[in-house]
C-alpha cells in the first residue's frame, strides 16, 4: 500500500523489481485493489502488513484468508506481522503449514522490546525456509540476540504484561486526542496515529513537539499524512507527550 512500511519497497527497487502501490481505503489497507493490483501484474509477490504500519489498523484472519485466494495462483503473500502480539487473537491467521503460498515474518523488535538484538524470524513452509536459507547472512543474527529471543519467547508473563499497559497508553492517547476535538485511529499496534487535519499541520505538529524535547513521526503519503504517530511509551513518556502535545496544539489548530 502506498505509504505503507518502506523497507520493503526499498530491496524490491534495490534488485530492480515493479512496485505497485494502491491507496489505502478507510484508513485501512484495500485488499481489493491490492489483489486487482496483482492479479493485473501477474505479481510475484505482495506485502500486507498485519497490523499495519503506520495506520495501526488489523484485518481479520478471514479477511487475509480470503485475500490469499483471490491472488494469482503463483503469487506468495508476504505477510508483516511485527505488530501481531498487540492484535486480538481473530487477527491470525490459519495457514497451511506446508503452504509455499504465505511467507509470514515476526520480529522481537516491538512487544518483546528487543528492538537493538534485530532478531526476528519467518514461519513459512519447509521448502520455503529451505530456499531462504540458502541466500539467508551467515551471521545475520548473533548468539546473545538468539539466547536473549529464546528467553524471551518463553516468558509470556511478561508479554502479557507489555500487552495490557500498552492498551492502556493506546486509550490514554485516544482520550487525550478526544479532548483536543482530535480524532484518534483505531490501532492494534505500540502506537497510536491522530488525525490532525492535514498534512501540513502533521509536519507543524511533529516540529513543534520536537522543540519540546518529544519525538513523533507522520506517515509519509497521503491519506494517512494527515496524522501524526505516535508510540506508546513508559506511563512517564506519555504524561510528557501529553503535556507536551496540549501546549503545542493549540496554536497549530489555528493555522
Amino acid at each position: 500500500s502506498l505509504g505503507s512500511y518502506p523497507t520493503f519497497a526499498y530491496h524490491v527497487a534495490g534488485f530492480g523489481g515493479i512496485l505497485e502501490r494502491p491507496i489505502y481505503r478507510n484508513d485501512r489497507n484495500d485488499l481489493d485493489a491490492l489483489a486487482d493490483a496483482a492479479r493485473r501484474t501477474s505479481a510475484s509477490l505482495v506485502y500486507l502488513a498485519n497490523p499495519d504500519n503506520p495506520s495501526g489498523s488489523w484485518l481479520s484472519g478471514a479477511e487475509i484468508a480470503a485475500f490469499l485466494d483471490a491472488l494469482p495462483p503463483a503469487c506468495v503473500l508476504l505477510l508483516d506481522e511485527a505488530y501481531i502480539e498487540f492484535a486480538p487473537p481473530a487477527a491470525r491467521m490459519a495457514t497451511d503449514a506446508n503452504s509455499p503460498r504465505v511467507v509470514r515474518f515476526r520480529t522481537f523488535s516491538k512487544a518483546y522490546g528487543m528492538a537493538g538484538a534485530r532478531i526476528g524470524y519467518v514461519i513459512a513452509a519447509p521448502a520455503v525456509v529451505r530456499a531462504l536459507d540458502r541466500i539467508r547472512l551467515h551471521f545475520g543474527v548473533n548468539a546473545l540476540a538468539h539466547a536473549g529471543a529464546q528467553a524471551a519467547i518463553a516468558d509470556q508473563e511478561y508479554l502479557a504484561e507489555v500487552v495490557d499497559e500498552v492498551a492502556r497508553g493506546r486509550d490514554e492517547y485516544a482520550a487525550l486526542a478526544n479532548a483536543l476535538s482530535l480524532t484518534p485511529l483505531p490501532s492494534a499496534t505500540n502506537f497510536v496515529s491522530i488525525d490532525v487535519g492535514g498534512a501540513d499541520r502533521a509536519r507543524a505538529t511533529v516540529a513543534a513537539l520536537a522543540t519540546e524535547g518529544v519525538f513523533i513521526r507522520m506517515p509519509g503519503a497521503p491519506p494517512l499524512d494527515r496524522c501524526i504517530r505516535v508510540t506508546v511509551g513508559s506511563a512517564n513518556e506519555r504524561a510528557a507527550f501529553a503535556e507536551a502535545f496540549r501546549a503545542v496544539w493549540p496554536r497549530i489548530a489555528t493555522t
